[in-house]
């Protein structure tokens, strides 16, 4: 386990130094966050923050693992092939994420309409379809772990149109989540670690050490996203991170476990789905508007109902801990 940990430290030392410099240069190009108008009126004060922070974490995580990976080539055996599936995960939703939030600062100048859900989602199926394929023909992945059930179950060509929809459906979730500062960054950090402590004990070991300099790398844009925030982590990095992290939940078979595990962010996108749902089912059938939140994504609701955006952050955090404890033990069974 020290291999992968010391690459987690590696990971935040090396992610932490360029860090400021990476604020910087984005200020300089004016790339700030362009807030909600629909949002809480309190978060307009963040607008014109740097936004893209994601890319402090995939430049780190991407160089580290294909640095070992070349290593890897040259005979020194320090990472599995395998391990580049989520760094191709990692780099392709990055960079549509790259491209959606070039698009909404260019947007906010008044040349240029943005990325529209309907010409993003069929993309994120695309490359999600790609990553699924990869899996299932280059690294024979298609079973399910199921608790206390010692063997895996083999579920062949289902395995597919599963995993393309937890790919996208993570993606978003993350996404949806990014919404307050050190929110999605927190949450995804344990949900990385979680991972990468099942990985390890299933003998997975380089699948732990990627976990574990995503962790590393992530806790380094904490550093600049913690309350006020420095750095946003923009669709860059939710995309990016959200994939990633279905794509290794895929890898080490213990899918079932990542609405447990990620439970914070399924909580998320399950508030958004409920909130539209709601509104347009009440509106067609009853004449009136109807919904059950104050705001979504559900960490809106909760500042609408009084509590401060750290002591969301906080509280979605410790049930992140929880939930990561607890898919860790089911796994473990």
């Amino acid at each position: 386990m020290s291999y992968p940990l010391t690459l987690g430290a590696l990971a935040f030392f090396l992610a932490v130094i360029w860090g400021a410099p990476l604020i910087r240069l984005l200020r300089s190009k004016q790339m700030g966050k362009r807030i909600r108008i629909e949002g809480p009126t309190a978060h307009q004060a963040k607008a014109g923050t740097p936004t893209m922070g994601g890319i402090l974490i995939i430049l780190t995580v991407v160089l580290i693992t294909v640095g070992l990976n070349i290593a890897n080539l040259l005979g020194l055996n320090l990472i599995g092939e395998s391990v580049l599936v989520p760094v191709l995960a990692m780099t392709f939703f990055g960079i549509l994420g790259f491209t959606d939030d070039l698009a909404g600062i260019r947007r906010r100048r008044g040349d240029a309409q943005g990325m529209l859900a309907r010409s993003k989602f069929p993309i994120q199926l695309l490359l999600a379809t790609i990553l699924a394929v990869i899996m299932y023909w280059r690294l024979d992945i298609h079973s399910i772990a199921i608790p206390t059930i010692p063997e895996r179950i083999d579920i062949d060509g289902w395995w597919l149109p599963i995993a393309i929809f937890i790919i996208v459906g993570g993606a978003n979730s993350v996404n949806l989540t990014d919404g307050l500062d050190g929110l999605a960054g927190s949450i995804a950090a344990v949900c990385f670690a979680a991972y990468g402590i099942i990985a390890y004990f299933q003998g997975q070991v380089w699948l732990a050490a990627f976990c574990f300099t995503t962790v590393g790398a992530t806790f380094a844009f904490l550093w600049f996203n913690a309350y006020p925030a420095e750095l946003f982590m923009g669709d860059t990095g939710s995309l990016a991170l959200g994939a990633t992290l279905s794509v290794i939940a895929l890898m080490t078979g213990q899918w079932l476990l990542l609405p447990i595990i990620a439970f914070p962010f399924i909580a998320e996108a399950l508030s958004v789905i409920i909130q539209v749902s709601s509104a347009k089912l009440s509106r067609r059938f009853l004449g009136r508007d109807i919904r059950p939140l104050k705001m979504s994504p559900l960490h809106h609701h909760f500042e609408l109902s009084g509590w401060s955006e750290t002591h969301v952050t906080q509280r979605f955090f410790i049930i992140g801990i929880l939930s990561g404890m607890l898919g860790i033990a089911l796994a473990l069974l």
